[in-house]
């Protein structure tokens, strides 16, 4: 192989991860408006047939429970009052068809009787896991633990940037 053919090479991979971290990207910034616009079908298809999301208050496993949150009681109270998920960039690993995205979220959420006042509901940090499955990346587990002091929600940001966010 001459160098011009290795650098090529090592050119088409650096571009294979940055298409991946793009579409990652998208995929964790569809969450927040899928999630408050109350598109359940929207929501649940960014997860696997079988993913997971752990948060602190409970685990939703499968599209359906997915959907199904998205459409119960407490998350419409969320939406039809005025909500908002805000998603902070995340540190993004990619490892063939499997990444990992390491970040912050907010829950915004409206005042009840209020013209325009808001309160900050929760700040968590989050570990995406996700797969690419026929070309397409989707979460396969998702944990949120809410940044109240509590070590587990710090364990989840501290492997940014050293390799460990793999494990």
């Amino acid at each position: 192989m001459t160098q011009t053919t290795g650098d090529i090479g090592a050119l088409l991979r650096r571009v294979q991860v940055m298409e991946d971290k793009w579409q990652i990207l998208e995929l964790i910034a569809a969450y927040g408006p899928a999630v408050d616009s109350g598109a359940a079908d929207a929501t649940a298809a960014l997860w696997s047939e079988d993913g997971e999301y752990d948060v602190d208050s409970g685990m939703l496993r499968g599209r359906a429970e997915l959907r199904a949150m998205v459409g119960g009681a407490p998350h419409q109270g969320f939406i039809t009052n005025g909500s908002a998920h805000l998603i902070g960039l995340p540190h993004i690993e990619v490892d063939g068809d499997r990444a990992v995205a390491i970040g912050h979220s907010q829950l915004v959420l409206k005042v009840p009787g209020t013209t325009a006042d808001f309160r900050v509901a929760r700040i968590t940090a989050n570990r995406w896991e996700l797969v690419k499955a026929d070309g397409r990346w989707q979460v396969e587990r998702r944990v949120a633990r809410l940044l109240d002091g509590r070590p587990e929600a710090r364990e989840l940001l501290g492997g940014v940037g050293t390799g460990s966010e793999r494990s």
